[in-house]
């Protein structure tokens, strides 16, 4: 029999930065910070340099170094990604790390050199460098967070790693183009390079070892052959490569919308570099601000439910941005103040902090997505796969926009707009393949519009392994609401008559939920149910019953059923006790009527969910565990 694995010090509040000051998670927060934030002081001052400060580089060769600069940095990705994964999976990753930040300091002293000599064909080869230095660096970056912590701050880790990212994308770019405008300006890059390369080496120093996940794993050195490997590790579970296309996917439209922003800002907006930062500024603080609230919108789980509503919020923003300003022929290209000024200018800045904002509720999830259901000893290649196509979208962005923009000559709005109804079909394409994204969606928005909900005790429920969950019966909508809480998947059981309500079905039947009903109505279903409950509870999961048979038209936790231990009969697993509140009354509930057939009176009202502590299977029987659950229930009501 599995044994249950249960984390009782797992506070139920916890703030993921905290996190920032945990050794398993700061020195790696801080060393992906810097790796960022160095790649892009160095590119975009390096970009800088070939567009405005190259010597006697004319205005087409100068247009040419820039696209093969931008060429050199992402072939690293394609190259050396799967290789990067192997390696990641084979040996410890904490020293993978430090080895990687050893290089990037060497070629931050190299371009500290190419700077300073102005050799413009040896800075072009560092960012190849720096480039590959990024792509080793890829698997071990996402592929060590759910080694270090624990599942319930899985989802806050990789909010902060994103956040970190873009904020050091932005603050990089931004210092970059600063430097290099300075008199002296390429010494000064070079040794802030220097600098920053160094603070990561030493940053790396503190990470915990991560031991590795295959050590037998065999190295292939064929990068064609070994990427399509990859892809097909990816491959193996559905749900992690449509959720690898999916971030892919993002990668495409944050490309896409970064690359025009400057344009954008010159042609449509009519205004200079400095309302070109603003709005880098505001796209950057939206996905910061987007990937940091998934941990309380989610409630500390990996809520995947979050996704869709980030594909809507990037829809619905991605075309009124593309509405929200018509051009402007200024005799000058406007100040930020001039900017702020104009009509329209205001509705462009929140439209890119919201798509930013639901940029980080679509990506982080995924990320998160990926980490937990990828086998342990694939998770460095799987994530190198992603990696692959990410660069490959990001390619085939750039592509989609010089044919749009240039050869066929589309306004950069209609281009938004063109990308937004794209953003529309590849999301029904893929929630149409995996219904679990909008069967979690539609539970996150009712169980977090409907009602204000809070809890007590999630940890009791096993981290690990097969258990029980016993909960009172009040509304047709106690089993969603667990469903949301929950930090594991669970498998509800649940009358066949509330099974068959329109789209409650496509929820429950997405959700695996097992229909019961008595033996008297139908025997072969009643016997179906308890040969999947035990198929359920052997394969290590999680299943929840409601021991009373029916939802309560008293308010009263009613008699409950043997049926629970029928189960425990056959599968001798944890009974973890819980109680329902608040929600007698609701429009769900039976009070002063059937459910759902009086008008509802309290919309986003409190309920809460308490568990308590679990029972071992040769101790429990359904009356102990109803007068647990009416303990739980305490005398707040129900």
């Amino acid at each position: 029999m599995m044994s249950s694995v249960y984390d009782p010090q797992m506070p139920d509040e916890h703030s993921q930065f905290k996190l920032l000051r945990m050794k398993k998670f700061a020195p790696f927060f801080w060393t992906q910070f810097c790796g960022a934030f160095n790649d892009n002081v160095f590119k975009n001052s390096l970009i800088l340099t070939l567009a405005f400060h190259a010597g006697n580089v004319a205005k087409g060769e100068s247009d040419i170094l820039m696209n093969l600069a931008a060429g050199l940095f992402i072939l690293p990705f394609f190259l050396f990604s799967a290789t990067a994964g192997q390696i990641a999976d084979k040996f410890d990753k904490s020293r993978i790390i430090q080895i990687i930040k050893i290089a990037e300091i060497l070629i931050m002293i190299c371009a500290t050199f190419a700077f300073y000599y102005r050799s413009n064909s040896a800075l072009l080869f560092l960012l190849f460098l720096m480039g590959m230095h990024s792509a080793f660096f890829g698997p071990v970056k996402y592929s060590i967070i759910p080694q270090h912590l624990e599942s319930h701050e899985i989802i806050g880790g990789n909010a902060l790693v994103e956040m970190g990212t873009f904020v050091a994308i932005l603050i990089g770019t931004i210092l970059g183009g600063i430097l290099i405008q300075q008199e002296n300006g390429r010494i000064y890059a070079g040794i802030t390079v220097i600098i920053i390369a160094f603070m990561g080496w030493l940053a790396s120093s503190f990470i915990p070892k991560a031991e590795a996940a295959d050590k037998n794993l065999k190295i292939g050195l064929n990068p064609i052959a070994e990427s399509i490997k990859t892809i097909k590790f990816a491959k193996r579970e559905k749900s992690v490569f449509l959720s690898v296309l999916g971030i892919s996917w993002f990668w495409f439209l944050g490309a896409s919308y970064l690359t025009q922003i400057p344009n954008y800002t010159k042609t449509i907006l009519g205004s200079g570099e400095g309302v070109v930062t603003l709005l880098l500024t505001m796209f950057s603080v939206g996905i910061g601000a987007g990937s940091l609230l998934c941990e309380w919108l989610s409630g500390r789980k990996i809520e995947y439910g979050l996704v869709p509503i980030g594909s809507i919020g990037l829809s619905i923003f991605g075309i009124d941005l593309a509405m929200s300003y018509s051009a402007t022929n200024p005799d000058h290209l406007l100040t930020v103040m001039e900017f702020l000024k104009t009509s329209g200018s205001i509705r462009v800045l929140v439209d890119l902090v919201l798509i930013g904002i639901f940029g980080g509720l679509y990506i982080v999830p995924l990320y998160a997505l990926i980490q937990v259901r990828t086998e342990p000893e694939l998770r460095s290649r799987v994530i190198a796969a992603n990696n692959i196509l990410n660069a490959l979208f990001m390619v085939a962005s750039a592509a989609m926009a010089g044919i749009l923009l240039g050869k066929f000559g589309l306004s950069i709005p209609i281009f938004f707009l063109i990308l937004t109804i794209m953003n529309i079909v590849v999301a029904l394409y893929i929630y149409t393949l995996v219904p679990e994204f909008t069967m979690r969606c539609l539970v996150w928005v009712l169980t977090h519009i409907i009602y204000r909900i809070k809890h007590k005790n999630l940890h009791m429920i096993p981290s690990e392994g097969p258990a029980v969950i016993v909960s009172n019966h009040v509304s047709y909508v106690d089993a969603l609401i667990i469903a949301s809480l929950c930090r594991r998947p669970a498998r509800f059981v649940m009358d066949s008559s509330i099974f068959k309500i329109p789209v409650m079905n496509f929820i429950f039947t997405t959700a695996k939920a097992i229909p019961i009903c008595s033996r008297k109505q139908n025997p072969e279903i009643y016997e179906k149910a308890f040969v999947s409950i035990a198929e359920a509870l052997d394969a290590g999961e999680i299943v929840c019953i409601f021991p009373e048979g029916m939802i309560t038209k008293t308010g009263d936790i009613h008699e409950f059923k043997n049926g629970i231990e029928k189960i425990l009969e056959k599968n001798q697993v944890p009974v973890v006790p819980s109680a329902l509140r608040g929600l007698w009354g609701s429009f769900f509930s039976h009070k002063d009527g059937n459910a759902m057939m009086k008008f509802p009176k309290r919309f986003f009202s409190k309920i809460e969910y308490v568990v308590g502590n679990p029972i071992h299977p040769e101790e429990a029987n359904a009356e102990g565990l109803r007068l647990a659950v009416i303990g739980l229930r305490d005398d707040a009501g129900v």
